[in-house]
């Protein structure tokens, strides 16, 4: 009986030993299969995807350009003497701008389109805060002053503009 139980033993110890190896290495193979497929997946999903992000980046600079208060002023001339009218305008063409670019968000990270959120709506704030001062009584008074405002501090924009290259250029940095 003792004899055979040995016997036993060297017959199943080396099978359930082979067997346990064949199941190591399968179970490997498999994850290590299933991370190659996922790595080639994400490979090719970037290459299509970057250009998209990037002009998505590109049309946000390009935004953030368009809404700082410098160019804005220059490009909108003001339609009539009243400053209400003015300002109504200028946060109306920010506002379009802003829709223009709404789809450019889901290429882009959350804190990164706060950042641009916030600059549009710092822009419109300093905006309705020039235009609220009694000082503003006519659209070309409210021009003068937002650009006097920001001959010594940098715009939202400008702000939103550096943090957007930054992101940017770390993104290519692995």
């Amino acid at each position: 009986m003792n004899d055979t139980f040995f016997n036993s033993l060297l017959y199943y110890v080396p099978a359930l030993i082979t067997g346990l190896v064949a199941y190591y290495f399968f179970k490997e193979h498999t994850k290590n299969e299933a991370d190659r497929r996922k790595f080639i997946l994400n490979k090719d999903l970037q290459v299509s995807v970057l250009p998209n992000r990037l002009q998505a980046y590109e049309r946000l600079a390009l935004f953030l350009e368009r809404i700082a208060p410098n160019k804005l002023l220059l490009r909108v001339q003001p339609i009539g003497e009243l400053t209400s009218d003015y300002e109504s305008l200028l946060i109306k063409t920010i506002e379009q701008e802003f829709e223009h670019n709404l789809s450019q968000q889901i290429y882009m990270t959350d804190e990164c389109w706060n950042v641009i959120c916030t600059a549009k709506n710092a822009t419109i704030q300093l905006i309705r805060k020039v235009a609220f001062n009694k000082e503003t009584d006519n659209a070309n008074k409210l021009r003068e002053t937002i650009l006097t405002k920001l001959i010594d501090q940098q715009t939202p924009s400008e702000a939103a503009l550096a943090f957007l290259k930054n992101e940017i250029s770390t993104s290519w940095s692995y």
